[in-house]
């Protein structure tokens, strides 16, 4: 038996322990025997020490945020000790009405709004339409705006609010629902000179971006939410909102949050009067 190899050091370590338990052998023959090193029959590995605080920690989140899957926790846990920053996958293209390429990498933030909608109901059974917007380039979550029913000039006046405060894109994303291809809206939006894109009829991968992002709303809160009111849904889909841009890993962001908050630091107080204090103390 000499030299004989009898598969993996683990399965060799229990094959020493057993002959020299039914054998008697020493254990330096059984490994010479068996062609197991010494110096790895008596390794002990030791789990760090960490370890229990880490599966804690896992544990604790998973059971907060249970459908983000193991990429978006292992991201949290990542944030919360080392930061590993991820490569951006690559992005492909999506095809313009009209047969030409547009390649969906914009440049800056600002450049390709996407905006569609998510259906839901209330307990009692009621409708919940809840228009969704975002900035492909952040994927930041610009607005939901969620209503019984919505209509164009619902969507006018909340793209209307929107370009208020963060400025016209260059390029507005949709389907070729009425709320978005009515004249209203088309005239609005050419006066502003902000680019349509309709994406073709029955190919919604065109607009895959808000696609994607609608699919996480849908799975990882509104599925497991009830509402029992309008208002109640309002105030906890916009909780839900703020969380995905300000804390929610993204994969496409490096396992970063789309919009994470920025905390400025507190500045020193400004001791130049300090010199005038003191002379007019001395006088």
């Amino acid at each position: 038996m000499r030299g004989t190899k009898t598969g993996g050091w683990s399965r060799r370590r229990r094959a020493v322990q057993h002959v020299c338990e039914k054998l008697g052998a020493s254990e330096r023959r059984a490994c010479r025997v068996l062609g197991q090193p010494r110096s790895t029959q008596r390794y002990r590995a030791s789990p760090p020490s960490d370890e229990p605080k880490l599966v804690s920690r896992m544990i604790d989140l998973a059971r907060v945020y249970g459908r983000y899957g193991y990429r978006r926790i292992t991201a949290l846990l990542r944030r919360e000790g080392l930061r590993v920053p991820k490569k951006q996958q690559k992005r492909g293209r999506l095809w313009m009405t009209d047969g030409s390429c547009l390649r969906l990498r914009p440049e800056y933030r600002n450049q390709v709004w996407s905006y569609d909608f998510v259906a839901d109901r209330t307990a009692n059974g009621h409708p919940l339409k809840n228009l969704t917007i975002i900035d492909e380039f952040t994927r930041e979550c610009l607005a939901i705006d969620v209503a019984r029913s919505i209509r164009s000039i619902d969507v006018l006046q909340t793209l209307a609010k929107l370009f208020l405060d963060r400025g016209a894109p260059e390029y507005l994303r949709s389907d070729n629902g009425p709320e978005m291809t009515s004249a209203l809206i088309r005239e609005w939006l050419g006066e502003l000179e902000v680019q349509t894109l309709f994406i073709e009829p029955g190919s919604p991968w065109e607009n895959g971006y808000v696609g994607s992002f609608n699919g996480r709303l849908q799975d990882e809160f509104l599925n497991g939410a009830i509402f029992y009111t309008l208002k109640e849904a309002k105030i906890l889909i916009e909780q839900w909102r703020r969380e995905y841009n300000g804390f929610r890993p993204h994969s496409s962001q490096g396992y970063r949050p789309p919009a994470p908050e920025t905390i400025m630091p507190m500045t020193p107080r400004s001791r130049s009067f300090e010199p005038a204090k003191t002379a007019l103390a001395l006088t």
